[in-house]
């Protein structure tokens, strides 16, 4: 406020000279605002203060008789900064429209003000703080007013309901929480209300109906609990009903059945309970219909049917029974049905198949009879649009037609777990637009057709637990997109071919429990985003590839292959000589020929004898040199920690020598001197482990504080030593609680030392994977972790840090059980961010790195670290590693986690050493926040500061002291 004042009076006697009985304050207003702003792609170039009017300025409008301005509309214009008080002189400002920037501060009450404003849209920015009360006070002309998509917090202002012209409300996607406002029913002009995705909890009051022009109403994503308000079918003009993803209960109110002009109704993800009604049929304007994971049971109404119009039907995760109605094959512009994951009998009705479907979601169910496929081709006109067919899970048994490659759109085809037998058709190669092919735990036979190739747009092949047979095709080098390549326990022979090497997005390998032989080829050290490589229980043979990803293989991957050799079986492979030349001494010649014999013999020896000469020659200068060379490196290692020069202080004080040989030793603050000596500083007794980045030991300086000083081993890439310098100072300046702090640092060209405190109670791995049963983490010492995570992740991403390389290993616990982030920002000393040198360096984060490491259009953000920080909630919370490699399978924690949320067993999942010891009511939620975390998709997720709001929600203070 100081700030606009302050501009206000410097610019006025600019102003003063041009000034008439015409002049207006709306210039001045908008140059006041525009001054507090910062507009990088100079959109208000336009604007200028010499100008009679601001009319035509980009972005406004004005009134044509009256010449003052209107409409301001800044939508998207990348605009930062806050929105000041100049917007105040504009007194006949009617829409106000600043969405898609990043307004910060926030909202200011004065707005209201301006008493004929009409609409107000200030839509994702980054406006934080409360709504406040005084915003509504003054409204009469108030018609539309959008908040969503911003940072705002606490209640939902009680004076909301005073704007009685208010026709659209939205506050969607912010953190207000709360009950609604008793008196919002009062709006009865109101049409549009959006308060989704935020933490707003209590009943839905009653009372609804009052406002009897409603047409849209959404609350998903919020706490509610409770029944729906018993009078809801009052609002005869409701279209739009979204009350998604809360905690509502009961039976559907019978009014409900009223709303005829209603074209979506969504209640997905509550506890609804009891049939679907039979009234759903009179819902005849439906378009979108979704009741999926609730409590219904029974069968599903005939008068399903009725409904001509729907386009979507959802009625997966509920507890239905019997089979579809055959009245469904009138719903004629349906297309999209899932009723996965219900009890459903019965056989396919052969409808679905002529309906035109573009995705079909059937799995999960009880359907025990032959599968009747209709031949594919003679149904090319509708199901030519067909996108997703997923059948997996059912009794289903028969044969995969041989026509399927006429599905030219499918992306998906999920038969999975079934009983099919038969062959795989070569038409399966038709599917050009295919991404996902699961076939997977069925009775398949014969062998993958070398078509399989022309699947070019492949990203998940799953074959596995089948009877298939022959080799691996080549043409699957075809398929560049291909990430995930599952054929493991089938009766595979022949090699691993070395075009899979080919494939660059490959992540995930699983040929194990086959009869592949031969050797693995050495190209697959090219694979530089595998994750995980499974070839045990096959015939191979032959030494290991060395290097990438091989190089740091579980020994259980290749596992049950007795003539592989390489250093992660332990098995030498043996050495591989020459064949000697051997001449035959009993040869003899006739007495005619015995010149040209010997003759011949002479110079066979003479060959014989310069090879063996000259391999002996060639062996011993080799030896020489190695033996100069070992000499050389053992001097200059000798040397370089003795060269130290030790400086202190803030001041950053460099060395004073100008010897080359001699490095900088800078610390941050306090002593520079050590115990021990610089001599002793890399000693191999004091080595505390091992990472991607480097070897850290431990040493001890003169004032008694322990440190951890990492060397580092990417020296070939490391930046110059300015940079290298600039980025050390910046990591040195971040202090936090829950962060490792930097303390110094040591460069010369060839080896570089970063100094941290010492924490001495080790890593979060060791507590949970290395401990004992009766010294295991409580509860509480594990919910204080994950808090304590977020709070150091968070600051990183405050002073815009990237982590890159969240891993157990990389949090440690201090003497007071907190956990301390550590090794972050590394990657900012590689001269340029490459995803392959750091995929090679951190590659020991193995579950960890988040998906869009593997996609080089993907920007890389904070949202790869909240990925990895999901991880480490769901392993902290289950005592189990990222990756487990079993005998015969490979568990993946965050898939195991969701399967067994999905069926509801998600308490089984928490680690058994907590014996029972655990409030569920916090326990649960936390892994569900892990898992949202750990989405597949980087803008699902929250960002850190989201996370801690929802952690101390989640938190339970009562029983905070029982369970130390």
């Amino acid at each position: 406020m100081l700030f606009d004042l302050c501009l206000f009076l410097l610019l006025v006697p600019a102003f003063v000279q041009s000034l008439d009985s015409t002049f207006n304050d709306d210039v001045l207003g908008l140059i006041v605002f525009k001054a507090g702003l910062h507009d990088p792609e100079s959109k208000l170039a336009s604007w200028s203060e010499d100008d009679e009017n601001p009319c035509n300025w980009v972005g406004v409008k004005c009134d044509p008789k009256t010449q003052r301005v209107a409409e301001l509309v800044l939508d998207g214009f990348s605009l930062s900064g806050h929105i000041g008080r100049g917007l105040l002189r504009l007194q006949f400002l009617q829409i106000l429209s600043l969405s898609n920037n990043n307004f910060t501060g926030t909202i200011n009450p004065d707005l209201s003000q301006l008493g004929v404003l009409q609409v107000v849209d200030l839509s994702q920015n980054n406006l934080s703080g409360l709504i406040p009360d005084g915003f509504f006070k003054k409204c009469e002309s108030l018609r539309s007013v959008s908040f969503a998509r911003n940072k705002l917090t606490g209640q939902i202002p009680e004076s909301l309901s005073w704007c009685t012209s208010l026709a659209a409300v939205n506050f969607s996607s912010n953190q207000l929480s709360g009950e609604l406002p008793s008196g919002l029913w009062f709006l009865k002009g109101l049409q549009s209300l959006d308060l989704s995705d935020n933490l707003l909890e209590g009943e839905i009051p009653e009372g609804i109906a009052n406002v009897y022009g409603l047409t849209a109403i959404n609350l998903q994503k919020n706490s509610f609990s409770g029944q729906l308000p018993l009078d809801i079918g009052g609002c005869l003009l409701l279209k739009m009903l979204d009350f998604s993803e809360n905690s509502l209960s009961g039976i559907l109110p019978e009014s409900l059945g009223r709303l005829r002009a209603c074209t979506s109704l969504r209640l997905r993800g509550n506890s609804f309970a009891g049939e679907i009604p039979g009234w759903i049929g009179e819902l005849t304007n439906l378009e979108s219909l979704d009741l999926s994971s609730n409590e219904f049971f029974g069968r599903i109404p005939t008068s399903i049917g009725n409904l001509n119009l729907v386009k979507e039907l959802n009625l997966s995760r509920n507890r239905l029974t019997g089979g579809l109605p055959q009245s469904m094959a009138n719903c004629l512009n349906l297309l999209v049905l899932d009723i996965s994951q219900n009890g459903l009998a019965g056989s396919l009705p052969p409808w679905i198949f002529k309906m035109g479907l573009k995705s079909i979601s059937l799995s999960g169910n009880g359907h025990s009879n032959s599968m009747q496929y209709p031949s594919v081709a003679s149904l090319t006109a509708s199901l030519q649009g067909l996108k997703l067919l997923d059948l997996s899970s059912n009794g289903l048994s028969g044969e995969i037609p041989s026509d399927i490659g006429v599905l030219s759109s499918l992306l998906l085809l999920n038969v999975s777990r079934n009983r099919l037998f038969g062959s795989i058709p070569s038409s399966i190669g038709e599917l050009k637009t295919i991404q996902v092919l699961d076939l997977s735990n069925n009775k398949l036979h014969g062998k993958v057709p070398s078509e399989i190739g022309g699947a070019v747009s492949l990203v998940e092949l799953i074959l596995e637990k089948n009877f298939i047979t022959g080799n691996i095709p080549t043409q699957l080098q075809n398929c560049s997109s291909l990430a995930s390549l599952m054929l493991s326990q089938n009766n595979l022979s022949g090699p691993v071919p070395a075009a899979i090497a080919d494939i660059g997005n490959l992540q995930y390998v699983d040929l194990s429990f086959n009869s592949l032989s031969g050797s693995l080829p050495k190209e697959l050290t090219n694979l530089s985003y595998l994750v995980s490589f499974n070839v045990s229980h096959n015939n191979l043979q032959g030494e290991l590839p060395v290097g990438g990803f091989f190089n740091t293989i579980s020994p259980s991957a290749v596992s049950g292959n007795p003539s592989l050799c390489g250093s992660v079986v332990n098995r030498s492979c043996p050495s591989v000589h020459p064949k000697p030349i051997v001449l035959n001494p009993n040869s003899s010649a006739s007495s005619n020929g015995s010149s040209l014999n010997y003759n011949h013999r002479k110079f066979a020896l003479s060959i014989s004898s310069l090879i063996a000469i000259g391999a002996a020659a060639f062996i011993a200068i080799g030896v020489v040199a190695v033996s100069l060379l070992n000499i050389h490196v053992r001097s200059s290692m000798t040397r370089t920690p003795a060269a130290f020069t030790l400086s202190g202080g803030e001041d950053f004080n460099c060395s004073p020598t100008n010897d080359p040989n001699y490095g900088k030793l800078v610390m941050f603050s306090g002593d520079a001197d050590f115990v021990a000596g610089t001599h002793a500083l890399l000693n191999k007794d004091s080595e505390l482990g091992r990472g991607g980045f480097g070897v850290v030991y431990r040493a001890i300086l003169q004032d008694g504080r322990s440190v951890a000083i990492k060397k580092l081993t990417i020296s070939s890439l490391i930046k110059s030593q300015d940079e290298f310098e600039r980025e050390v100072k910046r990591l040195g300046k971040i202090r936090h609680h829950n962060l490792v702090a930097l303390e110094g640092y040591y460069w010369t060209s060839s080896l570089q030392l970063l100094i941290y405190e010492y924490i001495s109670n080790g890593s979060l791995y060791k507590h949970l994977h290395n401990g004992l049963n009766t010294n295991c983490l409580s509860w509480r010492q594990r919910f204080n972790i994950i808090m304590g995570m977020a709070k150091g992740l968070a600051h990183l991403h405050h002073m815009n840090i990237i982590h890159y390389n969240l891993k157990s290993t990389n949090i440690l616990i201090d003497d007071c059980g907190e956990p301390k982030v550590a090794d972050f920002g590394l990657a900012r000393l590689l001269p340029m961010f490459d995803r392959c040198i750091l995929s090679s360096k951190i590659h020991s984060a193995l579950g960890y790195m988040a998906p869009e490491f593997a996609c080089r259009t993907v920007k890389i953000t904070e949202k790869c670290d909240v990925y990895g920080f999901g991880i480490l909630v769901l392993e902290v919370v289950t005592g189990k590693r990222p990756v487990e490699y079993m005998e015969d399978d490979v568990v993946v924690l965050c898939d195991l986690v969701r399967g067994a949320l999905e069926d509801g067993r998600v308490e089984e999942c928490l680690d058994g050493r907590l014996g029972g010891n655990f409030p569920a009511d916090e326990a649960i939620p936390v892994i569900k926040l892990g898992l949202i975390c750990a989405s597949q998709v980087p803008s699902n997720r929250p960002d850190m500061e989201e996370v801690i709001n929802i952690l101390e929600l989640i938190q339970c203070p009562a029983e905070s002291q029982e369970l130390e």
